[in-house]
């Protein structure tokens, strides 16, 4: 009886507790070995200073697949465009930064962000009462934010209907032949993830924009492929993909 007591109520906590902190004693034992090295009268090297980062050697560079890919495919498919200006939406600060490296930006978010840089230029806003007017904008981006909208995910307000009322303005606003690049979660079947998103069907989400036509649709998979000439078929049997559409407003 003892002996069981002491294996359950000692060794079996500081066993847990070392194989989940080994790394971190590993760390410190070999910190203090090589004090005297890192020491060289360039630096100063103190233990109050230390910043262990013990889950960055991997044999590859992770990374997000939404985000790498969504950014890099909407800065592509504009420059094709060539618009005199781009507005965007509330997508990535990321991608509205780097976008403004060749052309002027307005972004505007209903949290509007403090970032000092040439060619852009930051607003609040509000996606479903946007102001501008109909028919007015040739190149708008809304990316990865509609599936938010009305869940209450940042503070919004709850609306079902959120991101629905969300499109009717983005389709209100885009002049005739102008182009739309928008970007929702997308898999096989439509649910909500209440409160973080919504994944919307291929064919739920087009149904949306009839009055566009599809210049382009690119999508990446639950694997992280991205597929840049993607069709509805690639949405099949995918949980949590994500759906990149250039979208052209019909004349």
């Amino acid at each position: 009886m003892y002996k069981k007591f002491i294996k359950k109520f000692f060794l079996n906590p500081i066993k847990s507790i070392i194989n989940k902190y080994y790394k971190y004693i590993f760390f410190y034992y070999k910190f203090y070995k090589k004090i005297p090295l890192l020491k060289d009268n360039r630096f100063q090297c103190n233990w109050k200073d230390l910043h262990p980062c013990l889950s960055d050697a991997t044999a590859t560079t992770g990374f997000d697949f939404h985000y790498i890919y969504h950014t890099a495919w909407a800065i592509r498919q504009i420059k094709n465009f060539s618009p005199q200006k781009h507005i965007d939406i509330g997508s990535s600060l990321y991608f509205i930064t780097a976008l403004s490296a060749y052309i002027h930006v307005d972004f505007y978010d209903y949290r509007p962000v403090k970032i000092t840089l040439s060619n852009l230029n930051s607003q609040k806003g509000d996606l479903l009462s946007l102001d501008f007017d109909s028919n007015s904008i040739e190149s708008l981006s809304c990316m990865h934010v509609i599936e938010h909208i009305g869940l209450e995910r940042y503070g919004d307000s709850f609306d079902p209907q959120g991101d629905i009322k969300a499109i009717s303005e983005l389709k209100r606003v885009v002049k005739s032949d102008g182009r739309l690049f928008i970007v929702v979660p997308m898999g096989e079947v439509s649910r909500i993830q209440y409160n973080a998103h919504r994944i919307y069907s291929y064919e739920l989400f087009t149904s949306y924009f009839y009055e566009f036509k599809i210049n382009k649709f690119s999508f990446i998979n639950d694997s992280g492929n991205f597929i840049e000439f993607a069709s509805p078929h690639d949405t099949y049997n995918q949980k949590y993909g994500c759906g990149c559409f250039e979208l052209q407003k019909k004349s």
